[in-house]
């Protein structure tokens, strides 16, 4: 075959990977293939690179919102009036007030039950032991903490009871306390100083009191939705910040019936808080993991060529000349894949086009 009818046209390839288009070339006689005849190709690559041992990690940026996380409402059980509200941006912690209703204290308790109904001297259930546990914390003792209101657990109500200016009955009434994972801050207030109290009005939004960024999926992205999952968080002012994935639920985005898509919905803390200061609200970069490969080899993403015969190979450039060795490949990240084959070790020398 003369060199004239030799490949030297380009052929263009496209993986899909991860979502996205990788192009991977075969640059003719550059391959320094040869014909029928034996005949070597005489031109060498335009350039070259080195095949690299490390870590591959396979990354993906989605936009998210730096906030408080959802609003609760918190809705009052006692009668009488509001007398008191928490602060707006006030954050309240556990035995402080979060109002007060006909000039007594309602006050905020750390639990996930709610409050759900009175606790007296002979009361047996997890409540009873959630209350306890939360007042053992505030520092009063001379009863055990277990799922038993005992009469050394009404001994001990009653001083609580004296510290907040309530009457000491030694009996919690419903609606006297409210429970929260933890701190809350007071996101806005639905009421105001003087409403007469009904049950189930709303008086005020709570949220948590750590800032937190909430990134929505597609549901095809959920294998980046693993709870303890390391992300770096990019700021508005370009700093980047170590953050973790804490938790992550599937939601359906608002729209009409037609309309409406499933989404997962992460929720990323951030580990030093610090960074965040005086960003309350904003928009921000979060880049998830999606994979990764330790102690691999791998090359440019360029320098893989589609051979002939199937499959992909590289163009490997020493001292002997230039010849095409196939590879298997395996993950393709930040514009390099891995890659395995025949004699092809770290600091091997392939070629790239230009």
């Amino acid at each position: 075959m003369s060199r004239g009818r030799r490949v030297a046209a380009v052929a263009v390839v496209l993986l899909t990977v991860a979502g996205g288009a990788v192009a991977v070339t075969a640059f003719g006689a550059d391959l320094g293939l040869r014909d029928p005849a034996g005949e070597p190709a005489t031109s060498g690559p335009p350039a070259t690179a080195p095949v690299i041992r490390g870590t591959l990690v396979d990354t993906r940026r989605e936009s998210g919102k730096l906030s408080y996380g959802d609003v609760t409402p918190v809705a009052g059980r006692l009668g009488g009036t509001v007398t008191e509200l928490a602060a707006v941006g006030s954050t309240v912690h556990r035995g402080q007030s979060l109002y007060r209703a006909d000039n007594t204290p309602v006050v905020l308790l750390y639990g996930p039950l709610p409050a759900y109904r009175v606790l007296a001297p002979g009361t047996v259930g997890a409540d009873v032991q959630q209350f306890e546990q939360n007042l053992k914390a505030l520092g009063y003792k001379g009863f055990a903490v277990d799922d038993k209101y005992a009469e050394a657990t009404a001994a001990a109500v009653k001083k609580w009871q004296k510290s907040l200016g309530l009457p000491e009955t030694g009996v919690v009434e419903l609606g006297r306390v409210v429970y929260a994972p933890g701190p809350v801050r007071v996101d806005a207030h639905k009421s105001a100083v003087g409403d007469e109290l009904q049950p189930g009005r709303e008086l005020l939004g709570r949220t948590g009191s750590t800032r937190v960024v909430v990134v929505e999926l597609a549901v095809s992205a959920q294998r980046l939705a693993r709870t303890g999952t390391p992300v770096s968080v990019t700021l508005p002012n370009g700093t980047v910040a170590g953050g973790r994935i804490a938790r992550s639920r599937t939601i359906v985005a608002p729209g009409t019936a037609a309309t409406q898509t499933t989404k997962i919905e992460v929720t990323v803390t951030v580990d030093d808080e610090q960074v965040l200061a005086g960003l309350d609200q904003a928009s921000v970069d979060v880049a998830f993991t999606a994979s990764r490969r330790e102690n691999v080899l791998s090359v440019p993403v360029a320098a893989l060529l589609a051979l002939p015969e199937g499959g992909y190979g590289v163009q490997i450039v020493d001292g002997a000349g230039t010849r095409v060795v196939p590879v298997q490949t395996g993950m393709f990240a930040n514009g390099r894949v891995e890659i395995t084959g025949a004699g092809i070790t770290e600091s091997t020398r392939v070629g790239v086009p230009s």
